[in-house]
């Protein structure tokens, strides 16, 4: 029974650097003097100088937050309107199509998706004359599509196991359903939107496939520029890059994080 616990702790340890580790090499070696991966050859400043004076990479930076931030909002407004569909109005005609609809791309490759959505927007510009080329509308439609469905499952869970009584107290009170909706189911599942947001943001920044097949001259994507970059050899500018995105991705989580512990204290 003593050893247990040093077994555990031993496959966390192991576990952790296993995950860390590398981030960590990264974060290390982006201060690197030289362009060596490998060897230390002294702490400088340099490869960050020389990143923010990369236009290309700031150019592709701007493009991936606009595209996240555009995209995870979408995804949780259409995403929200799904879950309460499925969750508050029971059955109805179109409910199996519209669950089917709204799980089928947690299942699917990224590939077909890229694929699928290259083929629509090439039909419309043949049929309609938009859009022309592929460019960042066609990129957020294409990640809109992708993130809904993880955003309907988060808050579907949510309005699920929350207590109805208050939504029905407050029309029992003469509050219209609008009223109902945006004061008081709204502030119930907030965490749970908050948490899909991110979740949407997170995963339309992180995309590769599908931005390679609907993206276009001018339109490059941070991801897709790291892996053009990757293909020639990492260089500590590309350290530098996942340094500053993984301090961003930190802070991110910790304030989040901290909001749901602050609202979690008010209600006890």
């Amino acid at each position: 029974m003593s050893s247990r616990p040093f077994v555990l702790y031993t496959l966390m340890a192991f576990g952790y650097a296993f995950l860390y580790l590398p981030m960590a090499s990264v974060i290390v070696f982006s201060f690197n003097e030289t362009r060596s991966i490998s060897v230390w050859g002294g702490f400088s400043f340099e490869w960050y100088l020389r990143l923010f004076s990369n236009e290309a990479v700031l150019s592709a930076v701007r493009i991936s937050l606009l595209i996240a931030a555009i995209a995870s909002t979408l995804a949780v407004v259409l995403g929200t309107l799904a879950a309460l569909a499925l969750s508050r109005f029971g059955r109805f005609r179109g409910r199996g199509l519209l669950s089917l609809m709204s799980a089928a791309p947690l299942v699917m490759p990224d590939v077909m998706l890229g694929i699928s959505a290259l083929f629509l927007f090439i039909s419309l510009q043949q049929l309609i004359g938009w859009p022309e080329g592929r460019g960042i509308d066609t990129i957020t439609i294409a990640h809109v599509t992708l993130c809904v469905c993880y955003v309907t499952v988060v808050v579907r869970s949510r309005l699920v196991q929350g207590d109805q009584s208050l939504e029905e107290a407050a029309m029992d009170l003469g509050a219209r359903p609008w009223k109902v909706f945006f004061l008081v189911t709204l502030p119930l599942i907030w965490p749970a939107l908050l948490a899909g947001w991110l979740l949407a943001f997170t995963l339309s920044l992180d995309d590769v496939v599908i931005a390679s097949f609907t993206s276009g001259p001018g339109s490059t994507t941070l991801p897709v520029l790291i892996l053009s970059k990757v293909r020639f050899g990492v260089t500590p500018e590309i350290n530098a890059l996942a340094t500053l995105v993984i301090v961003a991705v930190c802070i991110g989580v910790s304030v989040a994080g901290w909001m749901m512990h602050r609202q979690q204290s008010a209600r006890r």
